[in-house]
């Protein structure tokens, strides 16, 4: 079955939490489309208010910006500007801050691993 990514699914309404909130109110909005059977692959729309949120990524997260503007600053302190069209991928293990500068909607993909077996070593002999 084909199922369509849009905001058609059910709403689910959140707060950032107050520790990682920055500025802004930190409502966000989220239409979660599709999770597959291990629960480790979503996708769905996202939407927040203008805010600026710390963030620190476990999951891969393949983003589309539908509307607003964003700009993503890395621990290194690089600043990614971004806008309605693009796209871009945020890798686990990302740690810095989201601000939303306008209303901002994306379409989203996540992946994170959950296998607790990920990390250990693999004897080759």
């Amino acid at each position: 079955m084909i199922i369509k990514v849009d905001n058609n699914h059910p709403l689910h309404r959140d707060e950032t939490a107050p520790e990682k909130l920055i500025s802004g109110s930190g409502a966000t909005s989220l239409w979660n489309a599709f999770s597959d059977p291990s629960d480790q692959f979503h996708v769905g729309h996202w939407m927040s208010d203008p805010c600026e949120i710390n963030v620190s990524y476990t999951e891969n997260e393949l983003c589309v910006i539908v509307e607003g503007e964003v700009e993503l600053t890395g621990a290194d302190g690089q600043i990614f500007a971004l806008s309605k069209g693009e796209a871009f991928v945020i890798p686990a293990g990302f740690h810095g801050v989201w601000k939303s500068i306008t209303k901002v909607v994306k379409i989203y993909a996540i992946f994170e691993n959950k296998d607790k077996n990920e990390n250990k070593d693999i004897n080759h002999d």
